[in-house]
Protein backbone atom coordinates (compact mmCIF):
# COMPACT_ATOMS: atom_id res chain seq x y z
CA UNK A 1 0.00 0.00 0.00
CA UNK A 2 1.45 3.34 -1.07
CA UNK A 3 1.70 6.31 1.26
CA UNK A 4 0.11 8.71 -1.24
CA UNK A 5 -1.73 8.45 -4.53
CA UNK A 6 -1.85 11.72 -6.50
CA UNK A 7 -4.74 11.75 -8.97
CA UNK A 8 -4.07 14.31 -11.67
CA UNK A 9 -0.86 15.52 -13.31
CA UNK A 10 -1.49 19.19 -14.02
CA UNK A 11 0.31 22.04 -12.23
CA UNK A 12 -1.17 21.14 -8.82
CA UNK A 13 -0.72 17.38 -9.09
CA UNK A 14 2.86 17.64 -10.34
CA UNK A 15 3.77 20.18 -7.66
CA UNK A 16 2.30 18.00 -4.89
CA UNK A 17 4.12 14.97 -6.27
CA UNK A 18 7.45 16.82 -6.34
CA UNK A 19 7.11 17.82 -2.68
CA UNK A 20 5.94 14.33 -1.70
CA UNK A 21 8.87 12.67 -3.46
CA UNK A 22 11.32 15.01 -1.73
CA UNK A 23 9.70 14.11 1.60
CA UNK A 24 10.47 10.44 0.95
CA UNK A 25 6.87 9.26 0.64
CA UNK A 26 6.02 6.05 -1.21
CA UNK A 27 4.24 7.77 -4.07
CA UNK A 28 2.16 7.02 -7.19
CA UNK A 29 1.05 9.72 -9.64
CA UNK A 30 -1.65 9.01 -12.19
CA UNK A 31 -2.82 11.19 -15.06
CA UNK A 32 -1.71 12.54 -18.41
CA UNK A 33 0.75 15.33 -17.60
CA UNK A 34 -0.59 18.81 -18.40
CA UNK A 35 -3.59 17.26 -20.16
CA UNK A 36 -5.81 20.35 -19.94
CA UNK A 37 -3.10 22.55 -21.39
CA UNK A 38 -2.05 20.11 -24.11
CA UNK A 39 -5.43 18.78 -25.19
CA UNK A 40 -8.04 21.42 -24.32
CA UNK A 41 -6.54 24.76 -25.34
CA UNK A 42 -6.14 25.66 -29.01
CA UNK A 43 -2.87 26.89 -30.51
CA UNK A 44 -2.50 30.63 -30.30
CA UNK A 45 -3.67 31.00 -26.70
CA UNK A 46 -1.48 32.66 -24.07
CA UNK A 47 -1.19 32.50 -20.31
CA UNK A 48 -3.02 35.37 -18.64
CA UNK A 49 -0.73 35.16 -15.59
CA UNK A 50 2.73 36.72 -15.56
CA UNK A 51 5.60 34.28 -16.25
CA UNK A 52 6.98 34.74 -12.73
CA UNK A 53 3.53 33.88 -11.31
CA UNK A 54 3.20 30.69 -13.35
CA UNK A 55 5.77 28.41 -11.73
CA UNK A 56 5.08 24.86 -10.71
CA UNK A 57 6.51 24.14 -7.27
CA UNK A 58 9.46 21.95 -6.32
CA UNK A 59 10.96 22.11 -2.81
CA UNK A 60 14.26 23.57 -4.01
CA UNK A 61 12.67 26.20 -6.25
CA UNK A 62 14.95 25.19 -9.13
CA UNK A 63 12.34 24.08 -11.68
CA UNK A 64 10.86 27.48 -12.43
CA UNK A 65 9.32 28.56 -15.71
CA UNK A 66 12.11 31.07 -16.34
CA UNK A 67 14.72 28.33 -15.88
CA UNK A 68 12.97 26.20 -18.51
CA UNK A 69 12.64 29.14 -20.88
CA UNK A 70 16.31 30.03 -20.49
CA UNK A 71 17.23 26.44 -21.32
CA UNK A 72 15.06 26.62 -24.45
CA UNK A 73 16.21 30.06 -25.52
CA UNK A 74 12.74 31.53 -24.97
CA UNK A 75 12.06 34.89 -23.31
CA UNK A 76 10.11 34.90 -20.06
CA UNK A 77 9.73 38.52 -19.07
CA UNK A 78 7.33 40.54 -16.98
CA UNK A 79 4.57 42.01 -19.15
CA UNK A 80 5.10 39.56 -22.04
CA UNK A 81 2.50 36.76 -22.19
CA UNK A 82 3.73 33.19 -22.49
CA UNK A 83 2.16 30.89 -25.14
CA UNK A 84 0.08 28.07 -23.67
CA UNK A 85 2.11 25.58 -25.71
CA UNK A 86 5.31 26.77 -24.06
CA UNK A 87 3.73 26.43 -20.64
CA UNK A 88 2.54 22.89 -21.41
CA UNK A 89 6.05 21.93 -22.51
CA UNK A 90 7.40 23.45 -19.30
CA UNK A 91 5.06 21.21 -17.31
CA UNK A 92 6.39 18.13 -19.12
CA UNK A 93 9.96 19.26 -18.41
CA UNK A 94 9.04 19.75 -14.74
CA UNK A 95 7.56 16.23 -14.62
CA UNK A 96 10.74 14.71 -16.07
CA UNK A 97 13.03 16.49 -13.62
CA UNK A 98 10.91 16.75 -10.47
CA UNK A 99 8.46 13.85 -10.33
CA UNK A 100 9.35 10.15 -10.31
CA UNK A 101 7.50 8.00 -12.84
CA UNK A 102 4.17 9.59 -13.77
CA UNK A 103 1.67 6.89 -14.78
CA UNK A 104 -0.37 8.38 -17.65
CA UNK A 105 -3.41 6.22 -17.06
CA UNK A 106 -6.52 7.86 -15.69
CA UNK A 107 -8.34 6.78 -12.54
CA UNK A 108 -11.88 5.51 -13.06
CA UNK A 109 -12.94 5.05 -9.44
CA UNK A 110 -11.75 5.67 -5.88
CA UNK A 111 -13.27 3.95 -2.85
CA UNK A 112 -12.48 3.68 0.85
CA UNK A 113 -11.02 0.36 2.03
CA UNK A 114 -9.56 -0.81 5.36
CA UNK A 115 -6.53 1.33 6.10
CA UNK A 116 -6.93 3.78 3.23
CA UNK A 117 -8.23 3.92 -0.32
CA UNK A 118 -8.50 1.80 -3.43
CA UNK A 119 -8.16 3.27 -6.91
CA UNK A 120 -9.13 1.46 -10.10
CA UNK A 121 -7.38 2.60 -13.27
CA UNK A 122 -9.00 2.89 -16.69
CA UNK A 123 -7.68 -0.56 -17.65
CA UNK A 124 -8.80 -2.24 -14.42
CA UNK A 125 -5.65 -2.32 -12.29
CA UNK A 126 -6.30 -1.83 -8.58
CA UNK A 127 -3.95 0.37 -6.56
CA UNK A 128 -4.09 1.00 -2.82
CA UNK A 129 -2.83 3.97 -0.82
CA UNK A 130 -3.14 5.24 2.72
CA UNK A 131 -3.87 8.76 1.50
CA UNK A 132 -5.11 10.32 -1.75
CA UNK A 133 -4.63 13.82 -3.17
CA UNK A 134 -7.25 14.78 -5.74
CA UNK A 135 -5.78 17.30 -8.19
CA UNK A 136 -8.23 16.82 -11.03
CA UNK A 137 -8.09 20.35 -12.42
CA UNK A 138 -11.13 22.07 -13.89
CA UNK A 139 -12.42 19.74 -16.59
CA UNK A 140 -14.84 17.79 -14.35
CA UNK A 141 -16.50 21.08 -13.41
CA UNK A 142 -17.43 22.67 -16.75
CA UNK A 143 -20.51 24.84 -16.46
CA UNK A 144 -22.96 25.30 -19.34
CA UNK A 145 -25.96 27.63 -18.86
CA UNK A 146 -29.26 25.85 -18.23
CA UNK A 147 -30.82 27.22 -21.42
CA UNK A 148 -28.15 25.48 -23.53
CA UNK A 149 -28.01 22.11 -21.79
CA UNK A 150 -30.75 20.57 -23.92
CA UNK A 151 -28.69 20.97 -27.09
CA UNK A 152 -26.51 18.10 -28.25
CA UNK A 153 -22.73 18.35 -28.76
CA UNK A 154 -23.22 19.14 -32.45
CA UNK A 155 -24.77 22.45 -31.41
CA UNK A 156 -23.12 23.44 -28.13
CA UNK A 157 -19.75 22.84 -26.47
CA UNK A 158 -17.73 24.30 -23.62
CA UNK A 159 -14.69 26.42 -24.40
CA UNK A 160 -12.50 23.85 -22.64
CA UNK A 161 -13.62 21.13 -25.08
CA UNK A 162 -11.48 22.49 -27.90
CA UNK A 163 -7.82 21.77 -28.51
CA UNK A 164 -8.30 22.90 -32.12
CA UNK A 165 -10.78 25.44 -33.46
CA UNK A 166 -10.13 24.52 -37.09
CA UNK A 167 -13.48 22.74 -37.47
CA UNK A 168 -15.21 26.12 -37.27
CA UNK A 169 -13.47 27.74 -40.25
CA UNK A 170 -16.02 29.33 -42.55
CA UNK A 171 -18.87 28.70 -40.13
CA UNK A 172 -20.98 30.93 -37.88
CA UNK A 173 -20.25 30.61 -34.15
CA UNK A 174 -21.64 32.40 -31.11
CA UNK A 175 -19.51 32.53 -27.97
CA UNK A 176 -21.38 33.00 -24.70
CA UNK A 177 -19.44 34.70 -21.89
CA UNK A 178 -17.46 37.83 -21.14
CA UNK A 179 -14.22 36.58 -19.61
CA UNK A 180 -10.79 35.74 -20.97
CA UNK A 181 -11.80 32.31 -22.32
CA UNK A 182 -14.70 33.82 -24.27
CA UNK A 183 -12.78 36.79 -25.63
CA UNK A 184 -9.62 34.93 -26.59
CA UNK A 185 -11.63 32.11 -28.18
CA UNK A 186 -13.62 34.67 -30.19
CA UNK A 187 -10.43 36.43 -31.32
CA UNK A 188 -8.88 33.16 -32.50
CA UNK A 189 -12.07 32.22 -34.35
CA UNK A 190 -12.22 35.57 -36.12
CA UNK A 191 -8.56 35.36 -37.11
CA UNK A 192 -9.11 32.01 -38.83
CA UNK A 193 -12.10 33.21 -40.86
CA UNK A 194 -15.01 32.18 -38.64
CA UNK A 195 -18.04 34.48 -38.45
CA UNK A 196 -18.16 35.01 -34.70
CA UNK A 197 -20.00 37.06 -32.11
CA UNK A 198 -19.88 37.26 -28.33
CA UNK A 199 -23.03 37.34 -26.20
CA UNK A 200 -22.49 38.48 -22.61
CA UNK A 201 -24.94 39.34 -19.86
CA UNK A 202 -22.69 42.08 -18.48
CA UNK A 203 -23.43 45.60 -19.60
CA UNK A 204 -19.82 46.18 -20.62
CA UNK A 205 -16.64 44.19 -21.11
CA UNK A 206 -13.90 44.49 -18.51
CA UNK A 207 -10.27 44.61 -19.62
CA UNK A 208 -7.19 44.19 -17.45
CA UNK A 209 -4.69 47.03 -17.65
CA UNK A 210 -1.20 46.66 -19.02
CA UNK A 211 0.86 45.69 -15.94
CA UNK A 212 3.15 48.39 -14.55
CA UNK A 213 6.91 47.81 -14.89
CA UNK A 214 8.52 45.40 -12.50
CA UNK A 215 11.00 48.04 -11.41
CA UNK A 216 9.05 51.07 -10.13
CA UNK A 217 9.56 53.90 -7.69
CA UNK A 218 9.22 52.65 -4.13
CA UNK A 219 6.15 54.81 -3.48
CA UNK A 220 4.28 53.15 -6.37
CA UNK A 221 5.25 49.68 -5.18
CA UNK A 222 4.01 50.45 -1.69
CA UNK A 223 0.68 51.76 -2.96
CA UNK A 224 0.07 48.80 -5.29
CA UNK A 225 2.52 45.89 -4.86
CA UNK A 226 2.90 43.27 -7.54
CA UNK A 227 1.40 39.86 -6.72
CA UNK A 228 0.72 36.61 -8.49
CA UNK A 229 -2.86 37.77 -9.10
CA UNK A 230 -2.17 41.34 -10.16
CA UNK A 231 -1.29 44.64 -8.50
CA UNK A 232 -2.77 45.97 -5.27
CA UNK A 233 -2.84 44.99 -1.62
CA UNK A 234 -6.10 43.07 -1.91
CA UNK A 235 -4.76 40.93 -4.73
CA UNK A 236 -1.49 40.54 -2.80
CA UNK A 237 -3.43 39.17 0.18
CA UNK A 238 -5.35 36.69 -1.99
CA UNK A 239 -2.19 35.58 -3.80
CA UNK A 240 0.40 35.48 -1.04
CA UNK A 241 -1.56 34.67 2.13
CA UNK A 242 -4.01 31.82 1.40
CA UNK A 243 -3.55 30.49 4.93
CA UNK A 244 -4.73 33.77 6.41
CA UNK A 245 -7.57 33.97 3.90
CA UNK A 246 -8.87 30.68 5.30
CA UNK A 247 -9.28 32.34 8.71
CA UNK A 248 -11.81 34.84 7.38
CA UNK A 249 -15.49 34.28 8.27
CA UNK A 250 -17.21 31.70 6.08
CA UNK A 251 -19.56 34.27 4.56
CA UNK A 252 -16.69 36.54 3.60
CA UNK A 253 -14.76 33.68 2.03
CA UNK A 254 -17.79 32.61 0.01
CA UNK A 255 -18.42 36.15 -1.24
CA UNK A 256 -14.80 36.71 -2.24
CA UNK A 257 -14.53 33.31 -3.93
CA UNK A 258 -17.63 34.09 -5.99
CA UNK A 259 -16.81 37.69 -6.96
CA UNK A 260 -13.08 38.45 -6.76
CA UNK A 261 -11.12 38.64 -10.01
CA UNK A 262 -14.27 38.25 -12.06
CA UNK A 263 -14.57 37.95 -15.84
CA UNK A 264 -12.14 40.21 -17.68
CA UNK A 265 -10.06 40.10 -20.82
CA UNK A 266 -6.29 40.43 -20.93
CA UNK A 267 -4.93 43.73 -22.24
CA UNK A 268 -3.21 42.02 -25.15
CA UNK A 269 -6.42 40.55 -26.61
CA UNK A 270 -8.52 43.74 -26.50
CA UNK A 271 -7.66 45.15 -29.92
CA UNK A 272 -8.08 41.74 -31.54
CA UNK A 273 -11.65 41.53 -30.21
CA UNK A 274 -12.73 45.11 -30.74
CA UNK A 275 -11.51 45.17 -34.35
CA UNK A 276 -13.01 41.87 -35.51
CA UNK A 277 -15.73 40.50 -33.21
CA UNK A 278 -19.38 41.51 -32.95
CA UNK A 279 -20.36 41.89 -29.28
CA UNK A 280 -23.91 41.76 -27.90
CA UNK A 281 -23.82 43.02 -24.31
CA UNK A 282 -26.45 43.02 -21.60
CA UNK A 283 -28.15 39.93 -23.02
CA UNK A 284 -28.65 36.48 -21.55
CA UNK A 285 -29.65 33.33 -23.43
CA UNK A 286 -33.18 32.43 -22.34
CA UNK A 287 -33.84 29.50 -24.70
CA UNK A 288 -32.06 27.60 -27.46
CA UNK A 289 -33.24 25.25 -30.19
CA UNK A 290 -31.12 23.16 -32.53
CA UNK A 291 -32.32 21.68 -35.78
CA UNK A 292 -30.95 20.98 -39.25
CA UNK A 293 -27.42 22.15 -38.50
CA UNK A 294 -28.50 25.49 -37.04
CA UNK A 295 -29.14 26.91 -33.58
CA UNK A 296 -31.70 29.55 -32.73
CA UNK A 297 -30.98 31.53 -29.58
CA UNK A 298 -33.61 33.55 -27.80
CA UNK A 299 -32.01 36.25 -25.65
CA UNK A 300 -33.39 38.68 -23.11
CA UNK A 301 -31.84 42.04 -22.27
CA UNK A 302 -31.59 43.56 -18.83
CA UNK A 303 -34.57 45.73 -19.73
CA UNK A 304 -36.62 42.65 -20.63
CA UNK A 305 -36.35 43.09 -24.41
CA UNK A 306 -36.33 39.83 -26.36
CA UNK A 307 -34.17 39.13 -29.40
CA UNK A 308 -33.56 36.15 -31.69
CA UNK A 309 -30.18 35.11 -33.04
CA UNK A 310 -29.38 32.32 -35.51
CA UNK A 311 -26.01 30.60 -35.56
CA UNK A 312 -24.45 27.22 -36.36
CA UNK A 313 -22.71 26.43 -33.08
CA UNK A 314 -22.55 27.86 -29.56
CA UNK A 315 -19.37 27.80 -27.47
CA UNK A 316 -20.14 28.33 -23.78
CA UNK A 317 -17.15 30.06 -22.21
CA UNK A 318 -19.02 30.18 -18.94
CA UNK A 319 -16.51 28.88 -16.45
CA UNK A 320 -16.57 26.06 -13.94
CA UNK A 321 -18.49 25.11 -10.80
CA UNK A 322 -16.63 22.86 -8.37
CA UNK A 323 -19.50 21.01 -6.74
CA UNK A 324 -18.89 17.72 -4.90
CA UNK A 325 -21.52 15.98 -7.03
CA UNK A 326 -19.21 16.38 -10.03
CA UNK A 327 -16.45 14.30 -8.45
CA UNK A 328 -17.79 11.27 -10.27
CA UNK A 329 -14.64 9.19 -9.82
CA UNK A 330 -15.36 8.94 -6.07
CA UNK A 331 -17.52 6.01 -4.98
CA UNK A 332 -21.01 7.09 -3.91
CA UNK A 333 -20.46 6.50 -0.20
CA UNK A 334 -17.11 8.29 -0.28
CA UNK A 335 -18.53 11.27 -2.12
CA UNK A 336 -21.55 11.31 0.16
CA UNK A 337 -19.25 11.52 3.19
CA UNK A 338 -17.80 14.83 2.06
CA UNK A 339 -18.92 17.87 3.99
CA UNK A 340 -19.62 20.86 1.80
CA UNK A 341 -19.53 24.62 2.07
CA UNK A 342 -22.12 27.09 0.84
CA UNK A 343 -21.27 26.79 -2.87
CA UNK A 344 -21.37 22.98 -2.83
CA UNK A 345 -17.61 22.50 -2.98
CA UNK A 346 -15.89 20.26 -0.40
CA UNK A 347 -14.88 21.65 2.96
CA UNK A 348 -11.12 21.38 3.50
CA UNK A 349 -9.08 21.89 6.63
CA UNK A 350 -5.95 23.94 7.13
CA UNK A 351 -3.81 21.38 5.28
CA UNK A 352 -6.31 20.67 2.44
CA UNK A 353 -7.66 17.48 4.02
CA UNK A 354 -11.35 16.94 3.37
CA UNK A 355 -13.83 15.73 5.98
CA UNK A 356 -12.92 12.17 4.95
CA UNK A 357 -9.63 11.47 6.78
CA UNK A 358 -6.80 10.84 4.34
CA UNK A 359 -8.60 12.34 1.32
CA UNK A 360 -6.97 15.63 0.30
CA UNK A 361 -8.14 18.18 -2.28
CA UNK A 362 -6.23 20.64 -4.46
CA UNK A 363 -6.95 23.34 -7.01
CA UNK A 364 -10.27 24.88 -7.97
CA UNK A 365 -12.28 22.81 -5.47
CA UNK A 366 -10.47 24.56 -2.61
CA UNK A 367 -11.08 28.18 -3.72
CA UNK A 368 -13.89 28.68 -1.22
CA UNK A 369 -11.52 27.71 1.57
CA UNK A 370 -8.23 29.27 0.51
CA UNK A 371 -9.27 31.99 -1.89
CA UNK A 372 -8.95 33.06 -5.53
CA UNK A 373 -5.31 31.95 -5.82
CA UNK A 374 -6.56 28.36 -6.03
CA UNK A 375 -8.09 29.17 -9.42
CA UNK A 376 -4.66 29.92 -10.85
CA UNK A 377 -1.31 28.15 -11.24
CA UNK A 378 0.13 30.53 -8.65
CA UNK A 379 -1.78 28.73 -5.89
CA UNK A 380 0.09 25.48 -6.52
CA UNK A 381 3.14 26.56 -4.50
CA UNK A 382 1.23 27.16 -1.27
CA UNK A 383 -0.90 24.07 -1.83
CA UNK A 384 1.92 21.62 -2.50
CA UNK A 385 3.96 22.28 0.62
CA UNK A 386 0.96 22.64 2.91
CA UNK A 387 -0.84 19.56 1.61
CA UNK A 388 2.22 17.30 1.84
CA UNK A 389 2.78 18.37 5.43
CA UNK A 390 -0.83 17.40 6.09
CA UNK A 391 -0.33 14.04 4.42
CA UNK A 392 2.67 13.35 6.63
CA UNK A 393 0.64 14.22 9.72
CA UNK A 394 -2.16 11.91 8.60
CA UNK A 395 0.28 9.08 7.95
CA UNK A 396 1.66 9.45 11.48
CA UNK A 397 -1.74 9.61 13.18
CA UNK A 398 -4.30 8.06 10.82
CA UNK A 399 -5.96 4.67 11.04
CA UNK A 400 -3.78 1.79 9.97
CA UNK A 401 -6.17 -1.12 9.87
CA UNK A 402 -9.73 0.11 10.07
CA UNK A 403 -12.06 1.55 7.47
CA UNK A 404 -11.55 5.27 6.94
CA UNK A 405 -14.57 6.83 8.65
CA UNK A 406 -17.02 9.14 6.90
CA UNK A 407 -18.01 11.65 9.60
CA UNK A 408 -21.58 12.82 9.97
CA UNK A 409 -22.44 15.99 8.10
CA UNK A 410 -22.23 19.31 9.89
CA UNK A 411 -23.29 22.75 8.79
CA UNK A 412 -20.66 25.10 7.33
CA UNK A 413 -20.97 27.35 10.41
CA UNK A 414 -20.25 24.42 12.70
CA UNK A 415 -17.24 23.51 10.58
CA UNK A 416 -15.69 26.92 11.10
CA UNK A 417 -15.64 26.40 14.85
CA UNK A 418 -14.21 22.90 14.63
CA UNK A 419 -10.64 24.09 14.10
CA UNK A 420 -10.05 22.09 10.92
Amino acid sequence: MHDLLVVGAGPYGLSIASHAAAAGLDLRVLGRPMASWRDHMPPGMFLKSEPWASNLSDPGGRLRLDAYCAEQGVRARHGEPIPVGTFASYGLWFARHGVPGVDERTVARIAAVPGGFEAVTEDGEVLRARTVALAVGVLPFTEIPAALRGLGPAYVSHSSHHGDLGRFRGRDVTVVGGGQAALETAALLAEQGTRVRVVARAGHLRWNDVPPPWERPRTQSLRAPHSGLGCGWRNWFYAERPGLFRRLPAGTRARVAATALGPAGAWWVRERVESAVEVLLGHEVAAAYGEGGAVRLETVSRAGEAAVLDTEHVIAATGFRAGCERLGLLADDLRGGLRTVADGSPHVGRDFESSVPGLFMAGLVTASGFGPAMRFVHGASFTAGTLVRGVRRRLRSGPRGGLIPAPARRSPDALDTAGR
